[in-house]
């Protein structure tokens, strides 16, 4: 609670009046008056009030403190306050570090508070506060980026014996921007390319363990041994626990796969990469 005393010098020598801090609810707090009025926020006639929080250094990064509060001013003459609040009474403010303070621009009209009869400025003192409570809240912040041309970004995987690959076949897991990520191959295709194509895909591991998306951009390559005419496609694609490979089911025609002149298959081994141009980076914070 604020008690001022000689209010009416204060409000001719002050914009702004803060409060000592004080605690509630584990956090700490002040709060913040404009005797004339927030003239920024258009509160030129009234006295503004606000709740702030301080000594935020400590908390961590995306930090939310969910707060349901009430600003209230002393009616001297009927010994009870007068309390300003959301018309929704369950209100609750979220403050956080972009948002620290929350309050009423026009907390009551300058008129209403200098007119003794209604028991606010009584013998030039006046008597402010705020009811504060505190609640519990165990949310998460996401937050995603986007990097481009990220370092060591492309898997070179060479499948020796490949006539002998099973059905599917998965590469080693590679890592780009703290993500990691497989080659997916169907020797004889899959879906619309089965029996007539090779199918090749880039699948995200992280989606196997996590509902979380993951976006990339990428290539699939077949290498030419022989004269350097590579096959490859582009795609972009966010990655999810029900999608988590994407790529082409009708990559290369087998018959062209197996055409010994074309440099793809040469001594039964088959060249694969995988290179990923564009790829989401992921960091939650309690």
């Amino acid at each position: 609670m604020i008690k001022i005393e000689s209010y009416s010098i204060l409000s001719e020598t002050v914009e702004k009046y803060e409060s000592g801090v004080f605690e509630a609810g584990g956090h700490k707090w002040r709060l913040s008056l404009y005797p004339k009025g927030n003239k920024k926020m258009n509160g030129s006639g009234h006295i503004s009030l606000y709740l702030a929080i301080v000594e935020t250094e400590n908390l961590p990064r995306g930090w939310e403190i969910y707060v349901n509060f009430k600003l209230f001013v002393f009616d001297q003459i009927r010994d009870k306050y007068l309390t300003i609040h959301d018309a929704d009474d369950s209100s609750i403010k979220r403050f956080h570090d972009m948002k620290t303070e929350w309050g009423f621009t026009k907390f009551l009209p300058l008129d209403t508070f200098n007119d003794v009869s209604h028991g606010y400025l009584v013998n030039d003192c006046c008597l402010f506060g705020v009811e504060v409570f505190v609640h519990k809240h165990s949310g998460k912040l996401e937050c995603v980026s986007i990097t481009e041309k990220p370092a060591n970004c492309t898997l070179t995987w060479k499948i020796e014996n490949f006539s002998a690959l099973d059905e599917e076949s998965y590469s080693q897991e590679f890592t780009v921007a703290d993500s990691q990520w497989k080659i997916l191959v169907y020797p004889k295709g899959n879906s619309n390319g089965k029996a007539k194509a090779i199918s090749v895909y880039l699948c995200s591991c992280n989606c196997l363990l996590s509902d979380l998306k993951y976006f990339a951009e990428f290539k699939l390559r077949i290498r030419d041994q022989i004269n350097k005419n590579h096959v490859e496609n582009t795609a972009k694609h966010w990655f999810s626990k029900s999608l988590k490979d994407w790529g082409f089911s009708q990559f290369l025609l087998l018959e062209n796969l197996n055409n010994a002149s074309k440099g793809f298959l040469v001594n039964d081994t088959l060249i694969l990469e995988a290179e990923i141009m564009a790829v989401s980076n992921i960091k939650l914070f309690s």
